[in-house]
């Protein structure tokens, strides 16, 4: 029996479409809602700027990200701003994730900082998860982070430490990936204060996959500042 090549390309479509559904459908976006308590990013709503509140470097006080279209309307040129999509599609490093800002919002929160030695805890969906990743900067130099699993039957402690936000990460990092890369930040002004260099890292917390989550808490114990921007987890069945 032959089968033509429309149909043989079909198949593979069909199956390749099929798989990636498969793994959208793993992939959970984890309400953080509650804990949200800065703006680090400038917007353009109703064709003004919004400034940054609470911002990313300074412990909140200096520096903020903007979307690109503010970066455009305040008259920077080529500007490595974040994109005014929130929405980060999924590559070979990790999931589709999405941050909390929004050109057509000017008011709500859109990540959590996490000053001095602060924690703070959220839950998740109970599930068993193969992965958890973490969008996070840490500014004034690198953060020493403790994240606590609370599994149904039990807790589990892990340490990391977070590299500063204008660092590099090292290739092949085996808990580091980049959400956003090669960043500029600007001042409370609206004014560039650095042209580049400035990163939006994922941490994957690499949760035991067996058992089921419940929570998670993040503790840091070192006179840094952390912007916590988002979390979500792959189911692992």
């Amino acid at each position: 029996m032959k089968i033509s090549i429309p149909a043989i390309v079909f198949c593979v479509l069909w199956i390749s479409n099929a798989l990636a559904g498969r793994q959208e459908n793993k992939v959970i976006q984890f309400d953080i809602t509650n804990i949200l308590d800065a703006r680090p990013v400038t917007t353009l709503t109703n064709n003004k700027l919004v400034t940054w509140k609470k911002g990313i470097d300074g412990d909140g006080l200096a520096d903020g990200y903007l979307t690109h279209s503010a970066a455009l309307f305040n008259g920077d040129k080529d500007p490595h701003a974040l994109p005014d999509n929130p929405v980060f599609a999924a590559n070979a490093s990790h999931p589709e994730i999405k941050l909390h800002y929004s050109n057509t919002d000017s008011l709500h929160s859109q990540a959590c900082g996490i000053t001095g030695t602060e924690e703070i805890e959220f839950q998740v969906p109970g599930n068993k998860y193969s992965a958890i990743y973490l969008a996070l900067t840490s500014a004034e130099g690198p953060s020493a982070l403790k994240v606590q699993l609370t599994y149904a039957d039990g807790v589990d402690v892990k340490n990391f430490t977070l590299p500063d936000y204008y660092w590099d990460l090292k290739p092949n990092d085996p808990d580091f990936c980049y959400l956003a890369h090669d960043l500029a930040k600007w001042g409370n002004k609206s004014n560039m204060a650095e042209k580049d260099h400035h990163n939006i890292d994922l941490l994957n917390i690499h949760p035991d996959p067996v058992r089921v989550l419940k929570g998670i808490k993040i503790s840091k114990n070192k006179p840094t500042y952390v912007v916590f921007w988002a979390a979500v987890g792959v189911r692992a069945n």
